[in-house]
């Protein structure tokens, strides 16, 4: 396993990354570098954190610890679209879990499953800091849906559907 596994362009993103640090200190740059193969490929596979340590200089077991320590990096494929429902206890005294249940029972999948037809990934979280807000969902680790009902839920999952078969 090495670096080949990644493009020339990705490559130019990690050297983009590694160049905010000393020189001695590129390691550094790990995080980004998974969040650029995630961006890339959808999740961080094994042979991706190799590739990471050998780009970094570092162990593959120190990449491998920053993947599974934080909760944003996808260490399995997921659908196109990855709804993380927090059921912390602020969002379950607001009918989080209740949330997570209605949106699984209207995808047909259990939480952490995917949908069939791969456009729906739907998992239980932890706390997403947006209390006040609760319950609340993040969408593709970017998008924040807060107030959550199971009409809100219904309109976000038939808008992500409706822009992925017109293909945005």
């Amino acid at each position: 396993m090495s670096k080949h596994l990644f493009s020339d362009a990705t490559l130019q993103r990690f050297a983009r990354e590694v160049a905010k640090y000393p020189s001695d200190q590129k390691q550094s740059a790990v995080m980004a570098c998974l969040s650029i193969v995630q961006q890339e490929q959808g999740w961080v596979s094994p042979e991706s954190e190799r590739g990471i340590a050998e780009v970094l200089g570092m162990a593959p077991i120190a990449v491998h610890e920053v993947t599974t320590f934080y909760n944003m990096y996808n260490q399995q494929p997921v659908g196109k679209f990855k709804l993380n429902v927090c059921t912390n206890l602020p969002c379950q005294l607001r009918n989080g879990q209740a949330a997570l249940e209605h949106l699984c029972a209207k995808l047909g999948i259990e939480a952490g499953g995917t949908t069939p037809d791969g456009l729906f990934t739907v998992q239980q979280c932890e706390c997403l800091g947006a209390c006040a807000d609760a319950p609340v969902m993040l969408v593709n680790d970017r998008k924040m849906v807060s107030y959550l009902s199971n009409d809100k839920l219904d309109a976000v999952v038939d808008a992500l559907k409706s822009n992925a078969t017109l293909g945005a």
